[in-house]
């Protein structure tokens, strides 16, 4: 064993050591993994940060950012509202959710997948009367098995892409993941929804609370189009009951109808009051075909140049008591939080709208602070549109009677509201009168024609990859181009979508590998390996790689883990001279396959609270699933990918 060899064996055990750990963040031990071998000597300091450029990390970046137009879109809840059953049983039911999941994990981020099918799965548990965790961990699972099958599904599939191109074959096509990938998802997903998902403890949840932030009130107005058009109240409440929302109000021609009877059928233009909770409304909004007022509403006056149309319910604000009309001087902070899409008309308008709107368009839920200037005035006393260009889309209020049109509803301490419109200019208002932002919240407003454009630049992108018509690092950044150039995702949320720390973590570790190769580390260790357990047999070794980067991957960060065993796999498949494509592929699989424990993948850990479970809960179903994966893939792996 050379000096070099037992320095990088030094580092690299230090480095899986911390991961273990926990203590620091990934990206921050791999950082320090990387300048390690840079001070040791066992990398060139020309060399550490090459792994920045490398295709698989920019191709993870921009997955990341087209993953995000999905999101914001609406495209995703769209397909969410016709794939899953409405009444089917707990079978049918979780295949429905872990198909679309392992699906949408093919293709875009699975930890924004997960993130976005979490609240489904709450209204499902609630609607089959099982625990959150007995629905949200076959989904967690199922998202992760659905990784496996393409080449952008995760990262560990990009990263073993990149160690091939690096021994001069070539990385892998987009699809080369799918058989096996395919295979070894759909008997996953059929174990868990079948049977597996009994394994699960039926706990009761710890982090429910945070999905619960009370109901708005919102204005929507029904489209032309609108599958709404010529329906009763009470054909619509059959949507609304499953979204846990309801027709409180309706507006015709100005006039305001309260409680409004079941059997009144909506027109064209009509503006239904709905009580929803926030998450619920991108849903509501897209399944019913409506708009939010605010966002059609045009801007050209406020409510205070029109009195003749709304004096009789302004009437009602003035009937509050004087103390909660005086203006008293607040404290204000602003935050911004999800990034959303820019109104239709501010794209299609002949003359662009508000130069300083387009493209800068956000949602902040603000909470209205004692002693807010606020108290007693309506959205339209405070000249929302006129003096700071944003709207105010709904409101949330404990105990709330809503009589009067919301623009025209006095605001009361306490009361949430959710603003539209510029960053600056939503900060400036809660700076002015007195507002804090309640929490962090992704929202989204669906938008037709964007969730089109979205998917259409993710099918491009995929196709000139797949057809290897563009390596697909450049064939996935002309989609971010094009997705900030037709505002699919807005250009300063573009950075925001990238998760910095695993685009740090890969750059960071695929020298340190690279280090191993050039070493001789990596053939060290398959020589060890294949000595005293393989012992020479080329299928034993295969299994071993596999299972040995199944059991890393449950403990430490699953990019990093094949980052680590590639060099060990193309070493191993060396020493027995035997086709090395197998190799990287159980890599491959091993990695994508971390079911054991809360912190081997992410999607694992987003349930951990919501789910109720402890560390040791995950096994139960986790072992006999990635037995089950061992049992599918080894065949397949001899069979598609021969020794």
């Amino acid at each position: 064993m050379t000096h070099d060899q037992i320095l990088i064996l030094a580092i690299l055990a230090c480095t899986v050591g911390m991961f273990l750990w926990g203590r620091w963040r990934h990206d921050m031990v791999a950082m320090g993994s990387l300048l390690a071998c840079v001070l040791a000597g066992v990398l060139p300091a020309g060399d550490a940060l090459a792994g920045f450029g490398h295709p698989a990390v920019i191709t993870v970046a921009c997955v990341l950012v087209m993953s995000r137009g999905l999101l914001t879109s609406g495209a995703v809840d769209v397909l969410t509202r016709h794939v899953l059953p409405k009444k089917a049983g707990p079978t049918l039911s979780l295949l429905a959710l872990m198909g679309l999941g392992a699906v949408l994990s093919g293709f875009m981020n699975n930890v924004g997948a997960m993130a976005l099918l979490m609240p489904v799965a709450i209204q499902l548990a609630q609607r089959l009367e099982l625990t959150p965790g007995q629905v949200l961990m076959p989904l967690a699972f199922g998202t992760i098995l659905g990784g496996m099958t393409t080449l952008i599904g995760t990262p560990p599939n990009l990263i073993v892409s990149g160690f091939r191109a690096q021994t001069g074959a070539g990385g892998f096509a987009m699809f080369d993941f799918t058989p096996i990938g395919l295979a070894v998802a759909l008997a996953g997903v059929a174990f868990v929804a079948l049977a597996g998902w009994r394994l699960v403890p039926a706990r009761k949840q710890s982090g429910l609370d945070g999905f619960e932030t009370g109901s708005y009130l919102t204005e929507a107005r029904v489209l032309p189009d609108s599958m709404s058009v010529g329906k009763s109240l009470l054909e619509l409440e059959k949507v609304l009951d499953e979204a846990g929302a309801q027709v409180v109000g309706l507006v015709r021609n100005e006039i305001r109808m309260t409680a409004p009877g079941l059997r009144r059928r909506v027109h064209a233009g009509d503006i239904l009051v709905i009580e929803a909770e926030a998450d619920a409304l991108s849903g509501l909004l897209s399944s019913l075909g409506l708009k939010l007022e605010e966002s059609v509403r045009p801007p050209v006056q406020d409510d205070d140049e029109n009195p003749d149309s709304a004096d009789l319910e302004k009437a009602g604000a003035n009937k509050l008591p004087p103390d909660q009309r005086s203006a008293k001087t607040g404290q204000g902070l602003g935050a911004v939080v999800a990034q959303v899409e820019d109104e239709d008309k501010a794209d299609d308008e002949p003359d662009g709208g508000k130069a300083e709107t387009a493209g800068e368009i956000v949602l902040m839920e603000l909470a209205v602070l004692p002693g807010s200037m606020l108290a007693g005035r309506s959205a339209s006393d405070v000249l929302l549109r006129t003096r700071y260009g944003i709207n105010m889309l709904a409101l949330s209020r404990q105990g709330h009677s809503l009589r009067v049109r919301l623009r025209l509803l006095p605001i009361k301490p306490g009361d949430l509201l959710l603003m539209q419109g510029p960053p600056d200019a939503i900060t400036g208002f809660a700076a002015d009168n007195g507002c804090v932002p309640l929490a962090e919240r992704e929202l989204r407003i669906p938008n037709q024609r964007k969730a089109w454009l979205s998917v259409g630049i993710m099918t491009f992108s995929v196709g000139m990859a797949a057809f290897g018509l563009l390596p697909a690092a450049i064939s996935f950044a002309m989609g971010v181009l094009a997705s900030m150039a037709l505002r699919t995702v807005p250009p300063r949320g573009v950075y925001e979508a990238i998760d910095w720390p695993v685009v740090v973590l890969l750059a960071a570790l695929i020298p340190v590998a690279g280090a191993m190769q050039t070493t001789g580390t990596a053939d060290l260790i398959a020589r060890v390996l294949l000595e005293n357990v393989a012992q020479g047999h080329a299928i034993v070794g295969l299994a071993l790689i596999l299972v040995v980067t199944m059991f890393l991957s449950d403990l430490m960060n699953n990019a990093a883990t094949a980052a680590v065993m590639c060099p060990i796999a193309l070493g191993t498949a060396s020493a027995l001279g035997v086709n090395p494509d197998s190799f990287l592929m159980a890599v491959a699989i091993g990695a994508s396959c971390a079911f054991l424990t809360p912190i081997g993948h992410q999607n694992n850990t987003l349930i951990l609270g919501p789910g109720g479970f402890r560390f040791g809960d995950y096994w139960r179903l986790g072992l006999p699933l990635e037995i089950l994966v061992a049992a599918v893939s080894i065949p397949l792996l001899l069979l598609v990918w021969p020794l």
